[in-house]
């Protein structure tokens, strides 16, 4: 099993469409890259520990390839937008890759590139690039948390859309047996 560890705005966003991608055999919602031991949800929302919200994945990659995590990552999150992924505003939204090798962190510096050449998005990826540091399991409550409380606001407004783009553009990469949207 190989690990990958992710940022892209909401950890319940992340969390939930990685969750459905076959290969994948855990996720867990989190903090990483400040500078407080064991912070709480409250101290990263504050902006006081410098973490941002993440997800630490462990993948198989016989079955997904982590050029697979990342083209997933970049469809689901929009990574030109400076701490802020839509209304959810501060640095704990920062877009960023936390690569566990050099491996990870050619890749991902190999795939930036390539969708800047392409032009991909309208604005520069200010993605971060950085070496992964300690991981938070967030609170709990945050994990899962779109499949237990699909019904709430956030959950539909903000993540069933992502999900719907994730069947759409990647149906070769979901379980077979994924929930529904």
């Amino acid at each position: 099993m190989n690990k990958a560890t992710l940022a892209g705005g909401c950890f319940w966003c992340t969390e939930s469409a990685f969750r459905r991608l076959d290969g994948v055999h855990a996720v867990v919602s989190g903090y990483i890259g400040g500078h407080a031991p064991d912070p709480s949800y409250r101290e990263v929302c504050d902006g006081t520990t410098g973490h941002a919200e993440a997800v630490e994945i462990t993948y198989d990659p016989a079955i997904l390839s982590y050029r697979d995590l990342l083209a997933v990552f970049f469809a689901i999150h929009d990574p030109t937008t400076p701490n802020r992924q839509g209304y959810d505003v501060g640095t704990q939204y920062r877009s960023a890759i936390f690569y566990h090798d050099d491996t990870q962190r050619q890749e991902a510096a190999a795939f930036i590139a390539e969708l800047e050449r392409q032009r991909v998005f309208d604005a520069p990826i200010v993605t971060e690039l950085v070496a992964a540091g300690t991981f938070y399991p967030a609170e709990g409550y945050h994990q899962e948390y779109y499949d237990q409380n699909r019904e709430a606001p956030y959950c539909q407004a903000v993540i069933a859309p992502k999900l719907a783009k994730l069947q759409h553009l990647f149906p070769a990469l979901l379980r077979r047996h994924t929930p529904d949207v």
